[in-house]
């Protein structure tokens, strides 16, 4: 399909993005590398008046150590996050993750700061940022304030930003020697996932669910049932509580359901077996 009308501003700077919103305000959409935005407004799913490209922004590409925490530029691509040491080193649950982004062609163009401001239940991405317990920082026209994963995914494709604000930059606690795992089931390759887990084991658990609601979300179950001390396959009889699993023609709810038990039990013994 063919999008709505629209205008076309292009920013080099974050200050630039901020006024272009400012002034446009909830008619106006923010696209970097525009995997996501462009579907949707092919689909008039989505239908903003005003894109504002800020593919151009160089200083929000990075991955910096930032002590207790890495610090990742919205801008830095898929590959970028892939291929990082430090990533590797420190928090490899995301590295891997940013691998099962699409194909190479998409984790060159696509971003990290993207992926999590779409906010899609069935991303990769927004998991590995809610197992790890991290955050975003929001930038707008009064300041900039950080956002906890757990209240940055409001509902359906919908986030915790304000119409002036940009998602400028990922930040992740350094969970070096924890155990993790990330267990994708797909029927193809570069498919969305039907049901994903993402667990990290670092004294306590962090577990988060792919296509299991309306938003990303905590496996606040499994993860209250295995600090309470049970074994990884009752905690996993949990993973379904409190989820609203959606139907459709790659599985019903029923399906995923059961495919999310026996995913957590998988990712927890896999994440057992890497803590150091």
């Amino acid at each position: 399909m063919i999008p709505s009308k629209f205008d076309y501003v292009s920013v080099d700077s974050a200050e630039g993005a901020i006024a272009a919103l400012t002034e446009h305000g909830d008619e106006a959409k923010l696209m970097a590398g525009g995997h996501s935005l462009i579907p949707l407004m092919k689909f008039r799913l989505a239908n903003p008046t005003v894109v504002i490209d800020i593919g151009r922004v160089q200083d929000l590409s990075y991955i910096n150590d930032g002590g207790d925490h890495i610090a990742i530029g919205a801008l830095t691509r898929h590959m970028t996050v892939e291929k990082s040491d430090l990533l590797k080193t420190d928090v490899p649950l995301l590295a891997h993750c940013a691998s099962q982004v699409g194909d190479p062609s998409v984790r060159h163009r696509g971003t990290i700061g993207g992926s999590i401001a779409h906010a899609d239940p069935a991303s990769d991405l927004p998991a590995a940022l809610l197992a790890l317990k991290g955050s975003v920082v929001a930038k707008g026209p009064n300041g900039e304030r950080v956002i906890s994963a757990d209240d940055f995914f409001t509902g359906f494709l919908e986030n915790a930003l304000a119409d002036d604000e940009m998602l400028t930059e990922v930040r992740v606690p350094k969970v070096t020697g924890a155990g993790w795992s990330y267990q994708k089931f797909n029927r193809r390759a570069q498919d969305w996932a039907i049901v994903g887990v993402a667990a990290v084991l670092n004294g306590s658990a962090g577990v988060s669910l792919v296509n299991m609601g309306s938003t990303p979300m905590r496996a606040s179950a499994v993860e209250d049932a295995l600090a309470s001390g049970a074994s990884h396959a009752d905690a996993a009889q949990k993973a379904a509580d409190g989820g609203t699993p959606p139907d459709d023609l790659n599985g019903d709810a029923e399906y995923r359901t059961h495919l999310s038990k026996v995913l957590v039990e998988r990712a927890l013994t896999e994440a057992e077996g890497r803590h150091k």
